[in-house]
């Protein structure tokens, strides 16, 4: 898989799913790797933004992803806003 920006929440769990899926995983083997159950893990793939940070590696590492980061206007994304933190 190539390097994909990631801007919102929603397309995290996106991302999420389909790295699953790619894994040949179901929402219960994630779930069971993390400790919580089918049902949770579905929920965090529609929102993503209540996934902690410790699931969140958990989960990149089960699905075979790294998580990396870089300033957007370092990786061609257009230049940085004013105070670096316009998403606040």
């Amino acid at each position: 898989m190539s390097t994909q920006a990631l801007l919102t929440a929603a397309q995290l769990g996106q991302l999420l799913r389909s790295a699953r899926k790619r894994a040949g995983l179901t929402q219960a083997d994630v779930g069971a790797r993390l400790g919580l159950s089918q049902n949770r893990v579905s929920h965090l793939e529609s929102h993503a933004d209540e996934l902690s940070v410790k699931q969140l590696l958990t989960w990149c590492a089960v699905v075979g992803l790294e998580l990396q980061w870089a300033d957007r206007d370092a990786a061609g994304r257009g230049p940085r806003a004013a105070g670096g933190a316009a998403d606040w």
